[in-house]
């Protein structure tokens, strides 16, 4: 998942310097901000289908909590470092601040692959992932969710074994449920759309209509799939996308330059993104190396898979036509990258700005499960583009005031915010 040329959370703390710095802020706020106020390290024994015990690697990071409890998301992978989970733990507390909702940073994790394991394998880590977190997670305190391979059944069968352990219903223990058992109409959609969002109001902004541009976007899982779908709503032309091949353990870039068939694609793509290379050449789609999505002669790239993707060493690939790099993923941009994006005057919509779509969705799915009362999927959108529209606006008119880069402006938003409240609360 990471790099080896890059730690993700070293990188992440850079961008916290920086930040700091413009901020002056004083040296205790610094030390606590750039690391994590709390984390959990444990194992998960599981008795798999052949009668053999494995025990399997479980992380739960807690960067802050002073703007509300933890929220963020537990993924399955089998390269998860503890690394990668609390660099994702920090751009959770600065994305919910950017955002401006109620809620802290955390991040949680499991060495696993889910390619190989049975539903049942499945379901024995996510009730013994909740067994040894039972005590420090709740929907008080640290609100999990999905990410990357894990999904609803999964959320599902650990708010199961949380009700189990804690003898009530606490519905508001996680996000990301299923439809009728206290899950959101458009989550499903929403960190997709708030990309997409942000790039409309981007688009306005450099006086571009929307149906004058084209897109390559890396990824075909979830965000990516709701990016397209709303991108060509507008009049967007995608030409291509990038996925995950399992079966090669590569990954592979599907283009037509006439544009893509969102919905002819997802027919031979597999649950996990994958889409099948042979049936894609038959429907008349290039297919090329993985990494060919950011050479494309397009308007926008949307980087919306995993982090570490644009690089020093592929950076000078993207065409002198891009005007817009709008980050579906966490941390897709290396520091070295984004130095050469600064120079050259692409307008960069940050991460924990332009995917803040899903959680601003998980806080709405929290708030209505805490009532017990459901909101209709037009005013769950309806809401999310006012929050997505607003924060965007937030940092674009403080990057124009301050002449910051985009980044910049939406970091010291978001410090700035998380610094008062460790403040106010006497912390620091």
């Amino acid at each position: 998942m990471a790099s080896k040329e890059f730690n993700p959370f070293e990188m992440a703390q850079a961008q916290f310097d920086k930040v700091a710095e413009i901020l002056n802020l004083e040296e205790a706020t610094r030390h606590l901000l750039r690391n994590p106020l709390r984390e959990y390290h444990f194992s998960i024994p599981v008795k798999m289908d052949d009668g053999t015990t494995k025990v399997f690697r479980g992380f739960r990071v807690q960067h802050n909590d002073s703007r509300g409890p933890c929220k963020g998301g537990i993924r399955f992978h089998p390269q998860e470092t503890v690394d990668t989970v609390r660099a994702l733990a920090m751009w959770m507390t600065w994305k919910c601040a950017v955002v401006n909702i109620p809620l802290g940073g955390g991040k949680g994790g499991v060495i696993c692959d889910p390619h190989h394991l049975s539903m049942q394998e499945q379901e024995h880590i996510c009730r013994g992932f909740v067994r040894q977190l039972a005590k420090n997670v709740g929907p008080l305190n640290d609100v999990p969710a999905p990410d990357v391979m894990t999904n609803a059944q999964h959320m599902l069968w650990m708010l199961d074994e949380f009700e189990a352990i804690s003898g009530a219903k606490y519905p508001g223990f996680i996000t990301g449920k299923p439809v009728g058992m206290g899950g959101s109409l458009g989550r499903t959609e929403a960190t997709g759309y708030g990309v997409i969002f942000t790039v409309r109001e981007a688009l306005k902004e450099l006086g571009i209509r929307p149906e004058d541009t084209t897109a390559a976007i890396q990824g075909f899982g979830n965000v990516a799939q709701y990016a397209i779908e709303l991108y060509v709503k507008l009049g967007g032309k995608v030409i291509c996308v990038s996925s995950w091949d399992q079966g090669d353990q590569c990954s592979y870039t599907f283009r037509r330059k006439t544009g893509i068939d969102l919905h002819e694609l997802l027919k031979i793509t597999d649950k996990f993104g994958g889409i099948d290379k042979v049936k894609a050449k038959e429907l008349g789609y290039e297919v090329l190396d993985g990494e060919a999505w950011i050479e494309q002669d397009v308007d926008i790239l949307l980087p919306c898979a995993l982090e570490n993707q644009v690089r020093g060493d592929n950076v000078n690939k993207i065409s002198k036509r891009v005007k817009i790099i709008a980050e579906g993923a966490n941390g897709p941009t290396t520091p070295e990258a984004d130095k050469v994006i600064h120079e050259r005057g692409i307008f960069v919509i940050p991460d924990f700005l332009a995917n803040a779509g899903g959680v601003t969705c998980s806080y709405f799915e929290q708030v209505q499960c805490n009532m017990n009362y459901y909101w209709e999927r037009d005013e769950v959108l309806s809401k999310l583009d006012v929050k997505m529209t607003s924060a965007y606006l937030a940092v674009s008119e403080l990057a124009r005031k301050r002449n910051l880069y985009m980044r910049d402006a939406a970091y010291v938003i978001s410090v700035s915010r998380v610094a008062q409240a460790c403040k106010d609360r006497g912390w620091v």
